[in-house]
């Protein structure tokens, strides 16, 4: 079983050229709209991997709920406990440029909402693994990730986005998740020591018993092993959108492990899943189901 806690918006998505500088106005070219929010892409990304999923978060009782929702539903996810809020759900404002690069604005809403006594209600229990980021409130990640190892569960915490009063936390969970610009921040906040990022992961994992995984989008992701570094490579594409890719590799990571596979099988699974995302536009719309991450690395 996965239990994912966090957030679920609908993502406004506008296509433009270039990205703008700030203060700039650039014109574009088409809009969508599409569910989101990091929880309800890394739920969806867990299920389409195969994994039997449970969502833990709240919408609100507007007309963005029922599409934000939509996709998790077809996915077969549990849903029995996502909350109706009395805030609005959840929306991210992005942009992507023709590069596949893209700017995010994310309104949290009802995901603020998203208190410890959720957690609490979660009865989570031993061996399961529990996903996580920072899209709800600092004091119920920490409440989630105390109550997972109370019970005995397994915690991956994604580090997205960057939370400089969050870093003290990240040695609390089994995972931690974090792209390569999250990471560099976090070392600063942490005063990690070392020439290098990876001299730097080296010095998290002597401070912290949780395994680290980098992730480095085209060149793949690097983790922290019994005191050394474990590389994984990423297919070579060519992006259309990578809005989802991070999340994608999250949730497959964690169905991955779930199903009994080592970190580094599980890495490069979650890494060619990673990649085939950033080939459609949209973060749920993007994911890959399994029988595509197979065949993917079958050739």
């Amino acid at each position: 079983m996965i239990t994912v806690i966090g957030s679920i918006n609908l993502d406004l998505i506008a296509n433009v050229a270039r990205l703008p500088e700030p203060g700039e106005t650039v014109a574009g070219s088409t809009f969508s709209s599409a569910p989101g929010g990091k929880g309800a892409n890394q739920a969806l990304a867990a299920s389409r991997a195969g994994g039997d999923v449970r969502m833990i978060g709240a919408v609100g009782q507007d007309s963005f709920a029922d599409q934000a929702l939509n996709l998790l539903r077809q996915a077969g996810i549990d849903l029995a406990s996502v909350r109706d809020s009395h805030a609005t759900t959840g929306t991210a404002l992005i942009l992507v440029a023709a590069s596949g690069e893209n700017v995010i604005a994310v309104i949290p809403g009802a995901n603020a909402t998203v208190l410890p006594g959720d957690v609490a209600a979660a009865d989570l229990q031993p061996g399961e693994h529990v996903l996580l980021q920072h899209e709800i409130p600092a004091k119920t990640v920490r409440a989630a990730l105390a109550a997972a190892r109370e019970r005995g569960a397994v915690s991956l915490l994604n580090t997205a986005p960057f939370l400089p009063e969050s870093a003290d936390t990240l040695g609390l969970a089994d995972y931690v998740i974090a792209n390569e610009t999250e990471f560099d921040l976090y070392a600063e906040a942490l005063a990690l020591e070392g020439a290098s990022r990876g001299d730097k992961m080296l010095a998290f994992a002597k401070r912290f018993t949780s395994t680290l995984i980098v992730t480095l989008g085209k060149d793949g992701a690097i983790a922290t092993v019994d005191g050394e570094l474990l590389r994984v490579s990423a297919p070579e594409i060519t992006p259309v959108d990578t809005v989802g890719a991070g999340d994608t590799f999250c949730g497959y990571l964690a169905a991955a492990l779930d199903s009994g596979l080592e970190l580094e099988e599980a890495m490069c699974r979650a890494t060619v899943a990673g990649s085939l995302a950033c080939l459609k536009s949209g973060a749920q719309p993007s994911i890959p189901h399994a029988t595509e991450v197979d065949e993917a690395m079958a050739g």
